[in-house]
């Protein structure tokens, strides 16, 4: 058994033995055995209280001041019960009993204010109507007659007489503390019971001596024996040290509970106080005052409230134009700032600029380093940021990884341009984590007030914004100053972007084909699908345009889908109308996009069968971007298309990274060789060479070779000579529609297109 689990199991002891020593207490008729076991239970609180220091379960203060009450609660019963008539005796005990229990209220409340934080002092208010309530109660129903019938001095029958209340006191404002929890950890259990028990003692030992009942002696010590067995169990409990630890930040507590209660030691002591009259001078002058504390109590509770509340406000309007991240304003406060400046901007020569920065690749640090990280590096940012830029400026972040510096007042371009350059650099320098060094750069967009615009600052954070995009564009890590071009250029954009979306509904796209040849006997064998787009109006718009738009938004999925299974279609009806040869392939580009969707292999499967189109008659075309960038992702997902029975070819080989290791690694069937090569490839010695290694390579690895954008018979004539088996490209045939296919292919037919050719020089 563990150290932890020992303790806890320790924990139950006491509650046990005390309860025995409570049943001994109360069924006993020697009074001298009563005395000995509840000295007995109470002095066991020293060496307890220590053990638990000695532990780190409990706070030293709070039970230091414990034990001390311990043993002034074990002194002063022992003197009550052996005094006899030593007056001076009784009353030093009852001092020392009050010294201590005032020690308790010190400590309890420091672990109230360590707990609570800035609620303590609401805390404090409501037990102190609390306490003053169950005074001014306990002072009209308990006290006042005790002093009455007490022969001697009025400060001695007050001393006499004052522990039952202030001990009243301590366990309320103590059960405030923990009742006020949303956890109730087994520790606060305990001491709940403790209090409980406690504060049943109290009013049987008042009772008792003021003459309401004279057989609840013995009930009293027991019920104070087993507060302090449940007091000991929890001490001894090792969720004891959770007690003084600050709560943690979050939804407000409920308060019902203690509103309940603060109003009920409010309402209950002024009704008793007007039901009842003052029996002399005394009594009405403690009545008097002490309505007059609670009333002063009450007041400042009020005062309180009111200022938390108003508190309250202030930093929720605070957080609302505040990043919690960095402590920079954000989106809606920066523009509370731009539209000020805006409004006067008029008066002087200076034109309000605004800069708007995006940080390059961040996700690449959240990815690799973990979120702290990336929130280290923009909290960095923030700082380096607003250590730069002049006094007047506005440093934001509006969202994630993009800051916002406006410039209310900047001289000229040139000097907006200046600062620009000036944030790039400061950025691009190294940023120490804790997890190291790391280089950040930042895409930044500059726009500045045009006087024929209209003053907005939507509109000027817009145009930041395309400038940034532009800066992008251009390479990243750079500057972009605002032109209206760019608005143009992000409008048209915006509107293809837009059409786009509803063009495959509206029957706007088209599926074209380019035949592939087969060089050596001039046989159409296969085909190219290209998609096209021409608008409702007329205009088309080109591929180079809307497949990045198509890829970058996701659309890809969508029209690839139909795109496959319209192509495959198409052969299918070739084959069936006897236009091409049965064995006739097509061949589908597949984007990125489309290869890491997990569902693509199901979709390719599902057109071959909507098709009925063989699987080794679909060739999907990717590019070797994938590859690269997603090495592991592009293998699995080849793999499983593979599995399918389609084959794979890599596109537009010998423009990006291609290398032997890709055709190695890869599942690879064909190798498409880039136009950039073919063109050269006649009257140009390099390109020849590269165009033959590349062939020789891939015939060595037993890949079938096509050469792409053959324009020219002496391209075509070269190519053959060089050994490549396949060609397409503007001398065989432009892309075309399907209706067309049929003359096209006849008309390749009756060409035969040779490949023969006198030897090379």
């Amino acid at each position: 058994m563990g150290e932890t689990q020992r303790f806890q199991a320790k924990a139950w002891w006491f509650p046990a033995l005390t309860a025995c020593a409570a049943l001994l207490a109360l069924f006993s008729h020697s009074f001298d055995l009563q005395l000995v076991a509840y000295v007995a239970v109470a002095i066991q609180i020293v060496p307890i209280a220590y053990t638990s220091l000695g532990r780190g379960y409990v706070n030293t203060s709070l039970f230091r001041a414990m034990a001390f009450v311990g043993i002034a609660d074990a002194a002063t019963i022992f003197v009550r019960a052996k005094s006899g008539s030593n007056a001076a005796a009784r009353i030093a005990a009852e001092i020392a009993m009050l010294v201590c229990a005032l020690l308790v209220m010190g400590a309890i409340a420091i672990v109230a204010r360590n707990r609570r934080g800035r609620d303590f002092w609401g805390v404090l208010a409501d037990a102190g109507i609390v306490a003053l309530g169950s005074w001014l109660l306990g002072w009209i129903l308990l006290v006042q007659p005790r002093v009455d019938k007490f022969d001697g001095s009025t400060w001695q029958a007050l001393v006499h007489n004052g522990y039952e209340p202030l001990g009243s006191v301590v366990l309320f404002l103590l059960m405030i503390v923990l009742f006020s929890d949303t956890v109730r950890t087994q520790a606060v259990w305990w001491l709940s019971g403790s209090i409980a028990f406690a504060a049943a003692g109290s009013i049987a030992n008042a009772l008792t001596t003021t003459g309401s009942s004279r057989n609840l002696g013995p009930s009293a010590m027991a019920l104070n024996m087993l507060g302090y067995g449940c007091a000991y169990a929890a001490m001894l409990h090792p969720s004891m040290r959770s007690l003084t630890e600050r709560q943690p930040v979050g939804p407000h507590r409920p308060v019902a509970g203690r509103i309940i209660i603060a109003a009920a030691a409010l309402i209950a002591p002024i009704m008793v106080a007007t039901a009842t009259v003052p029996h002399g001078r005394l009594d009405l002058v403690v009545r008097m005052v002490s309505v007059a504390a609670l009333a002063l109590v009450v007041t400042a509770r009020v005062v309180s409230a009111v200022r938390e509340n108003r508190s309250a406000q202030v930093e929720l309007l605070q957080s609302a134009h505040t990043d919690s991240l960095t402590g920079l304003p954000n989106r809606g406060r920066l523009l509370e700032h731009v539209n000020a400046a805006l409004r006067d901007s008029w008066k002087s020569e200076a034109h309000p600029t605004l800069f708007f920065i995006d940080l390059d690749r961040f996700k690449n640090i959240n990815d690799s380093l973990g979120h702290p990280a990336g929130d280290e590096v923009l909290c960095t940012i923030a700082l380096r940021l607003g250590q730069i830029v002049p006094q007047r400026a506005i440093v934001a972040r509006i969202a994630g990884d993009e800051y916002v510096v406006f410039d209310p007042a900047s001289p000229s371009v040139d000097d907006a341009m200046s600062l620009a350059e000036l944030l790039l650099n400061e950025l691009h320098e190294p940023l120490s984590l804790n997890a190291g060094d790391v280089f950040v750069t930042a895409s930044i967009g500059v726009a500045r007030l045009d006087p024929q615009s209209h003053r907005s600052a939507e509109l000027l954070l817009r145009h930041a914004d395309t400038a940034m995009y532009q800066a992008k564009d251009l390479g990243r890590n750079c500057v972009a100053l605002f032109d209206e071009s760019m608005h143009a250029k992000v409008t048209h954009r915006l509107a293809v972007e837009t059409a786009l979306f509803r063009a495959l509904e509206r029957h706007e796209l088209q599926m074209f084909h380019q035949p592939i040849l087969e060089l050596a006997t001039g046989d159409v064998v296969g085909f190219e699908a290209l998609m096209r787009w021409q608008q409702g109006d007329g205009t088309n718009v080109s591929p180079a345009e809307f497949i990045p738009i198509a890829e970058e938004t996701g659309t890809i999925i969508e029209l690839g889908a139909w795109a496959l299974l319209e192509s495959l279609n198409q052969l299918r009806g070739w084959i069936d109308d006897g236009i091409c040869s049965p064995s006739a392939s097509m061949s589908v580009n597949v984007s990125p996009r489309q290869l890491a969707d997990p569902n693509f292999p199901a979709i390719v499967d599902e057109a071959l069968r909507r098709s009925k189109v063989p699987a080794d008659l679909l060739w999907l075309e990717i590019t070797e971007g994938i590859m690269i960038s997603e090495p592991e992702l592009a293998l699995a997902s080849l793999q499983r298309l593979r599995s399918l029975g389609v084959r794979v070819a890599l596109d537009d080989f010998g423009t990006g990274y291609s290398s032997l290791s890709l055709l190695q690694k890869f599942p690879l069937q064909r190798v498409k060789i880039d136009r950039a090569f073919v063109n050269g490839v006649a009257d140009n010695a390099n390109d020849r060479s590269l165009v033959r290694t590349i062939i020789a390579m891939g015939s060595s690895l037993g890949l079938d070779m096509v050469a792409e954008g053959v324009e020219t018979m002496q391209q075509l004539r070269v190519l053959g000579e060089l050994g490549c088996a396949k060609a397409q490209g503007y001398l065989i045939s432009h892309p075309i529609p399907a209706d067309a296919m049929r003359g096209t292919v006849k008309a390749l037919e009756r060409l035969k297109l040779s490949t023969a050719a006198p030897e090379l020089d």
